[in-house]
């Protein structure tokens, strides 16, 4: 088993998965089981770590189709004791596993503290101690940056976060790249955007909006729009879990955090007019923001992703419409498992 080349395309993608063993933290969630199912279909042996915590976007139903060919821990990130035995043996490592909510980073900080960066910490060591030669994959997150100074966001415009998730991410993040670079870990971090999908949460807007809107619709509600008009992009679930594979497979990636960005730039508003021209009805209200989300809030953001595209060849694949009529098919079918 070898690693692809720089400029890895989707094609190549089974020669370099093909009897691997790969670990995914957070792997019942939205993106980590999207990777999951490409990894078995690839021809890898795949382990998930996942807590499972109510709050969380962990599943059981996003991994029905594989359930019989993954071996699955029930394992917090935060138990370190049971870390370096499950790390060892593993060619790659995606590290998923996280607490998300802007919201709640700002209601339990050292929750957020302890999962997003205390525990990226503690499994990097573990990494350095028993599995050194993984190549590990980090989810970051476009809010980092905070508030656009300009548009689109490169990877050299300032961090500057806006919440306390924001903060510990980017802390996640730079333990990945210190680590490659100090101890020669091969790591890579991808800063991602809205990304949604089938096996997303959609019971609260805890994970994304997209996911209350999805629930509101599907239930006959109005969509609640907090300003409206803020720019946004959005990347669908399966061309991420792609990205993740092409970054794993690119040495020259190693060391390094990029954008990830969507096909296109949609206001609010006009993501809502989608959503409800693809369901075929609904309506939208548009109200001003909670003051907890509006102190929060980082304003008009899109990512120039032009690096990433230009080192591994991915480009997103499946367009907004089709993604939301994809997304919306899922919850019709599956909506009981997830509310």
């Amino acid at each position: 088993m070898a690693l692809a080349s720089p400029a890895a395309t989707p094609g190549d993608l089974r020669a370099a998965f093909d009897g691997s063993r790969a670990l995914v933290t957070g792997g019942l969630g939205l993106i980590g089981s999207a990777l999951a199912r490409r990894l078995v279909e690839l021809g890898a042996s795949v382990t998930i770590i996942d807590a499972s915590l109510p709050e969380s976007g962990a599943n059981l139903r996003n991994i029905e189709s594989i359930r019989e060919r993954v071996q699955l821990a029930l394992v917090d990130v935060r138990c370190t004791d049971q870390l370096p035995e499950l790390l060892r043996g593993h060619d790659y490592l995606f590290n998923l596993a996280a607490q998300v909510s802007h919201v709640a980073s700002m209601s339990d900080p050292i929750t957020d503290l302890d999962i997003n960066c205390r525990a990226q910490l503690t499994l990097l060591e573990a990494c350095r101690r028993v599995n050194p030669g993984a190549v590990i994959v980090f989810a970051s997150t476009r809010q980092i940056y905070g508030r656009p100074e300009y548009l689109p966001v490169d990877e050299r415009h300032p961090l500057c976060p806006v919440d306390v998730n924001g903060v510990n991410k980017m802390a996640g993040e730079a333990f990945h790249v210190v680590y490659s670079n100090a101890f020669g870990l091969k790591t890579s971090a991808l800063r991602l955007t809205n990304t949604y999908g089938p096996g997303m949460r959609i019971k609260d807007a805890r994970q994304t909006f997209v996911g209350i809107w999805l629930r509101n619709i599907i239930e006959g509600r109005p969509i609640e729009i907090w300003g409206g008009m803020q720019k946004r992009d959005f990347t669908y679930v399966e061309d991420v879990a792609e990205a993740f594979l092409l970054a794993a497979t690119c040495p020259q990636a190693q060391a390094h955090a990029f954008n990830l960005g969507g096909d296109r730039v949609v206001s609010l508003l006009e993501l809502a007019e989608m959503l409800i021209a693809t369901n075929g009805a609904g309506q939208y209200l548009v109200r001003d923001f909670p003051e907890e989300r509006q102190r929060i809030d980082i304003g008009d953001y899109y990512a120039d992703d032009g690096q990433f595209r230009q080192l591994t060849g991915w480009r997103p694949r499946v367009t907004l419409e089709r993604g939301l009529e994809r997304t919306l098919a899922y919850f019709r079918a599956n909506f009981h498992h997830y509310v």
